[in-house]
């Protein structure tokens, strides 16, 4: 019989805060907001299931959540005994060391159970115990699922969002809600992305092992149709670099770590975190999408959006034109890499929408997610 899986034990007598994260994007959220809030708390004692970034953060990383990241209802399923090991492993820790607080940011389908478990238990606050649970960064339930918050308002003590039309999202429940601001525009917001009209193409993939699979060979595509110029891909992890690598791309194909500034003029993107680095950078472009099948099709029946990207959706207009499935062919997307590197009103309306989306997610008078963090420790 496989013993049960275990996470290590904190590294000292006690901990203050545990950050749960499961994904590259929430690793960054969760460390900028740990590193802010421990410049101010040093003594502050944080663990974190999450990634490298957290534990670069000065967090205690239990396990790297990120490495195994997924998405789609096919890969989840895959990977059920790992995640329900996990979780039940990460339940036992924290029933035997108690955190004061306990920080779930996005991932919901893991951190929304967990909070739910801890009030099951009688560990959290709203289930008669001490600890503290708090969420940043909202599911979309804009978009699905809405009915969630009514159980998010069971389950959580706080949640800081980071889009300002979220906080009337969760009017109808007793939940607190903060805008926090979105971390691309605050204070400690480094762009690894930048506009550049004679820089190379910047074609990005993704962050998940089974999405970049899929999509980066599409992209690809595209950027051999459009034939000019050379291209780097970002990649967060040198599992991901392995599946670029696996495509063979052509040696105009530069593959870089995603901490690596870049200066580009054109984009083809998936919908995930870099394309908003890339929307505020004012860089011209399109998103391309494919998933399996089954996903594909069960999202078009749940997801009540006009729009993939978030730009796009925070805009209520096409900031970047969005190529999904078999849409996604070389053609169009070469065209795409046309019209952004030749077209100047192309250009100059990127950039215009880029100052509308950094005003809507500007910082409110509150301050960051990590002020909100420190004002429930």
């Amino acid at each position: 019989m496989t013993p049960p899986l275990q996470l290590p034990p904190p590294a000292g007598a006690r901990v203050d805060l545990l950050v749960v994260a499961g994904e590259h994007s929430g690793d960054e959220h969760g460390a900028r907001m740990v590193r802010e809030l421990r410049a101010s708390q040093p003594g502050l004692v944080v663990a974190a299931l999450g990634g490298p970034a957290l534990a670069a953060a000065g967090a205690q990383l239990l396990h790297d959540l990120t490495a195994s990241s997924v998405v789609g209802l096919v890969e989840v399923l895959k990977s059920y005994t790992y995640f329900r090991a996990l979780f039940h492993a990460l339940l036992r820790w924290i029933e035997a060391h108690r955190p004061r607080v306990v920080c779930l940011v996005d991932y919901p389908g893991f951190n929304l159970r967990l909070a739910a478990a801890l009030r099951a238990r009688g560990l959290s606050v709203k289930g008669g115990g001490s600890l503290k649970v708090l969420y940043y960064i909202s599911p979309q339930i804009w978009a699905w699922k809405a009915q969630r918050r009514f159980t998010m308002a069971r389950d959580l003590d706080a949640l800081a969002v980071i889009f300002p039309f979220e906080v009337a999202c969760y009017a109808d429940t007793p939940l607190p809600v903060e805008f926090v601001g979105h971390p691309f525009v605050g204070r400690e917001y480094v762009p690894p992305v930048s506009f550049d009209p004679a820089g190379p193409v910047l074609l990005l993939p993704g962050s998940r092992q089974q999405a970049v699979a899929r999509i980066f060979p599409p992209l690809l595509a595209g950027f051999r149709a459009f034939g000019e110029r050379s291209a780097v891909v970002l990649y967060p992890s040198e599992e991901i670099r392995a599946v670029l690598a696996a495509a063979r791309p052509a040696a105009n194909v530069r593959l870089a770590p995603t901490g690596q500034p870049v200066a580009v003029a054109a984009v083809l993107t998936s919908s995930g975190t870099m394309s908003m680095h890339c929307a505020l950078a004012g860089i011209p472009g399109a998103i391309a999408y494919r998933t399996t099948w089954l996903t594909y099709r069960l999202g078009r029946m749940l997801v009540q959006v006009e729009y993939l990207g978030i730009a796009n959706l925070l805009l209520r207009e096409p900031m970047y034109p969005e190529y999904l499935q078999g849409a996604a062919t070389p053609a169009a997307l070469a065209a795409e890499l046309r019209a952004s590197v030749s077209d100047p009103a192309r250009r100059a309306r990127t950039a215009e929408q880029a100052s509308r989306l950094r005003g809507l997610l500007s910082q409110p008078t509150g301050g960051t997610a990590a002020d909100w963090l420190a004002r429930q420790l």
